[in-house]
């Protein structure tokens, strides 16, 4: 990857977490046409002129949805992650307006939807107001964005207020664009979905480039799979076989190492034929489980599964429990973490790795008592990257959470603001956002 900035590395990212065991010149442009690019060749707003930026009114797409307890910001990481890309065009002389998506309103403006909260932080983040438009389409927007001067910063209200956002349909992407002059798309988190904020506007603004955040997301995630130094490891966690199966399979084949992890090791367990007790087994992926052992032997990679596991009598928090080897679970009784033995022969496979990359946690990790093989692992990963220089990958979803509760996000060399977005470039797809930006 080329297109960098040593802003970027200040930045890191968490996103909202469940449980992984859980039993059950400018101006319209014509279409992007494929989908088949390099990533090194995308422009970021490095590449534009200083007269390319001073007085043209931005459309930027940022990833400010960020969890809320009412109106209140309960973890403001994505906004923060935003800054130094609105800070670039701020100094540059351009007029900002963020747009972004929060949460998943059913049917028009909800209230406990408005980006009012977030325009509010990003303002106390830039020391400047940021001024809520009230929608982002329209009249309004229009009469916002011609108001305001060079190095101000507005933000339009929820784009997926529209069903039209989602859908891209060519009318509303028409009237998104309208009052701009170009576009940056900083939103890694929603770069797999080609919306209208994320893909579709790019064929109606010229340039359209990639910001400060997506720059570094494609360079560590992208970098990793398909240059990352050997021995290069994988830990896929997670609750089941079939979120994770087409992931597996691509890390499978980049990396020397795999370790399983979360409620989709029972399904392995099982495929190995043992007997699992009420843990989380999906048996229509047993086969699949069995498939991903015979290619792990026929690759000559290392499949690592635990060998012991916590277990409980109930899903609670105050169950009883006790650590077991795999092959005595008991009956009733389900596993909801990894046993202390499972983290010691983690920790020495992962011992010589230069790159490893964390897909989802090893256990109920927003459980006291089932915590332990998550953060444990997170530990081994964070004092690898910080006493022998490995590069560790946090690859978005749970893991982040994880990585956030466990205190040790800042030994980490990444941090992924994108769930879905980072399984998708994980397992080799093309994100539409990305593709949709301007060629170097």
């Amino acid at each position: 990857m080329k297109f960098i900035n040593a802003a970027l590395f200040a930045l890191a990212a968490s996103t909202t977490s469940v449980a992984a065991f859980a039993p059950a010149a400018f101006g319209v442009r014509a279409p992007v046409s494929t989908f088949d690019f390099e990533l090194e060749a995308k422009k970021s707003i490095e590449d534009l002129t200083d007269a390319e930026l001073k007085g043209k009114k931005v459309l930027i797409r940022c990833d400010v949805n960020v969890p809320l307890d009412g109106k209140t910001i309960t973890d403001d990481t994505r906004i923060r992650s935003s800054i130094p890309t609105i800070e670039y065009l701020k100094g540059k002389g351009a007029i900002v307006s963020v747009c972004s998506h929060l949460g998943r309103p059913k049917d028009g403006p909800e209230d406990k939807f408005s980006l009012g909260p977030c325009a509010e932080r990003m303002g106390e983040l830039l020391g400047q107001e940021v001024k809520l438009v009230g929608d982002c389409i329209g009249d309004d927007v229009k009469a916002a964005v011609d108001a305001a001067s060079e190095g101000d910063v507005l933000m339009l209200e929820n784009t997926r207020f529209y069903k039209e956002e989602t859908k891209n349909e060519a009318e509303f992407v028409e009237k998104l664009a309208a009052p701009f002059d170009l576009y940056v798309n900083d939103a890694f988190g929603t770069a797999h979905r080609a919306h209208a904020s994320t893909e579709g506007v790019t064929k109606f603004l010229s340039p359209s480039v990639g910001g400060f955040l997506l720059a570094k997301e494609l360079e560590y995630l992208d970098g990793a799979v398909t240059n990352g130094k050997k021995p290069m490891a994988a830990i896929v966690g997670g609750s089941k076989v079939s979120s994770k199966i087409t992931v597996l399979e691509a890390l499978l084949d980049k990396c020397d190492k795999v370790i399983i992890g979360g409620g989709m090791v029972f399904t392995f367990l099982k495929a190995k034929g043992l007997e699992v007790g009420t843990s989380l087994v999906e048996d229509d992926f047993v086969d699949t489980a069995k498939a991903v052992m015979k290619k792990a032997e026929e690759l000559g990679k290392e499949l690592i599964l635990p060998v012991d596991i916590v277990v409980a009598d109930k899903f609670d928090k105050d169950a009883e429990t006790q650590i077991v080897a795999v092959d005595a679970i008991p009956e009733g009784w389900m596993g909801l973490d990894n046993g202390p033995e499972s983290t010691a022969a983690q920790k020495a496979a992962l011992e010589d790795c230069q790159t490893v990359i964390m897909n989802g946690p090893m256990g109920v990790f927003e459980m006291e008592k089932f915590n332990k093989g998550t953060f444990g692992i997170v530990d081994i990963l964070a004092d690898l990257s910080k006493n022998k220089g490995a590069i560790t990958i946090i690859g978005g979803g749970d893991s982040v959470a994880a990585t956030e509760q466990s205190g040790r996000a800042g030994d980490m060399s990444h941090i992924s603001t994108g769930g879905g977005a980072s399984l998708e470039l994980l397992e080799g797809k093309v994100l539409p956002g990305v593709a949709a930006l301007d060629e170097k």
